[in-house]
């Protein structure tokens, strides 16, 4: 999804699949893997709210581990979609 994201080409059934598939996977995702896919769906306007519910709360389990850019890109997109995740956004806050 990163390189549809990239050149700005929203796929709805790529997206809806690939979001099924990471929920899955979702345990094998490192730091990198969670602030793309995010980031992906962010820069597309596409919103996946099981997905980003579930990456939400991998992200604060992980989020002592995430760099600064990982961090801003991840809060980004869950700002850029509207979805809401209080304990993410505090967590931030606290790292």
């Amino acid at each position: 999804v990163w390189a549809y994201a990239k050149v700005g080409h929203s796929s709805p059934k790529l997206f809806d699949a690939i979001s099924h598939k990471a929920i899955e996977k979702l345990d094998a995702f490192n730091l990198q893997a969670i602030a793309n896919t995010v980031w992906a769906y962010a820069a597309v306007g596409y919103s996946s709210p099981k997905l980003f519910e579930a990456i939400s709360h991998k992200a604060t389990e992980k989020l002592h581990s995430f760099n600064s850019q990982a961090m801003a890109n991840t809060v980004w997109a869950y700002a850029r979609v509207g979805h809401p995740s209080p304990k993410l956004f505090d967590a931030t806050l606290h790292k």
